[in-house]
């Protein structure tokens, strides 16, 4: 099934494809009339319908059926040091196959990378994200926000119900010991929870106390240094799975 971003859909009808996905879907896909496809909106709906094409610039979707997932319990946002090149790329299609609803690159003390132009790489890796979406099925968009450094985004005082950070210090715990913690305390799964993940070079200590001012829970995901990528898809891949059995 071949799936297309539409933002804002309307109901049953005939919805025409942006120009970008009309160009994929007759130039690279080479699709053509009566073709089944689905369109994602971003918001939980999911769209079965047939494409009706009017030469390669313009097509359109006649909608025969609409799903819409329910919202999910847990809106998870991966505080993300920025990793290199096709590893961030890479870490951006893993989250949103792990159901990530937003990423927030941000720029440590110990980071290799740093963008040259925060509002180009956004806009790059908010398209890596939509291409991850129609590829897994996910009908939910992964908002990924603009790069800042750890010191501005601590300064937000974003507030958590659950704040987790990837440690390799000496004081953690395995992940499911502070989602116990948290279902112990509040009879149900955390409504916010947010990750974060260190640079190739790890956190820094004064990064390490910030975020514990901040109240942030230290967890390990075992006795080995871990690459960002894989960190990053381990943490979501394991808490992911500690919140679906309950």
């Amino acid at each position: 099934m071949h799936r297309f971003f539409v933002p804002e859909v309307r109901g049953r009808g005939l919805v025409e494809l942006p120009t970008a996905e009309t160009r994929h879907a007759t130039r690279v896909l080479r699709l053509s009339s009566g073709e089944s496809v689905t369109i994602l909106d971003g918001q939980g709906g999911e769209f079965l319908g047939r494409l009706e094409v009017s030469g390669s610039e313009t097509a359109h979707v006649r909608i025969e059926s609409h799903r819409q997932h329910p919202t999910p319990e847990t809106l998870v946002t991966l505080i993300q040091s920025v990793a290199k090149g096709p590893a961030m790329e890479g870490l951006i299609h893993r989250a949103v196959e792990l159901g990530c609803g937003r990423l927030v690159p941000v720029i440590s003390e110990h980071s290799v990378s740093r963008p040259d132009s925060a509002s180009d790489k956004q806009s790059k890796w908010q398209s890596i994200a939509v291409e991850a979406a129609k590829q897994s099925g996910n009908p939910w968009r992964m908002t990924v926000e603009l790069p800042e450094s750890i010191r501005n985004w601590i300064a937000r005082k974003e507030a958590f119900e659950l704040l987790l950070v990837a440690s390799l210090e000496a004081e953690t715990q395995p992940p499911h010991v502070w989602l116990e913690e948290f279902y112990s305390k509040h009879q149900r799964a955390p409504r916010t929870m947010g990750i974060l993940i260190g640079p190739e070079g790890d956190f820094s200590p004064s990064e390490y106390e910030a975020f514990r001012r901040a109240g942030a829970r230290p967890f390990s995901l075992g006795p080995r240094v871990l690459r960002v990528e894989t960190a990053a898809t381990a943490a979501l891949a394991v808490l992911q799975s500690l919140l679906c059995v309950r």
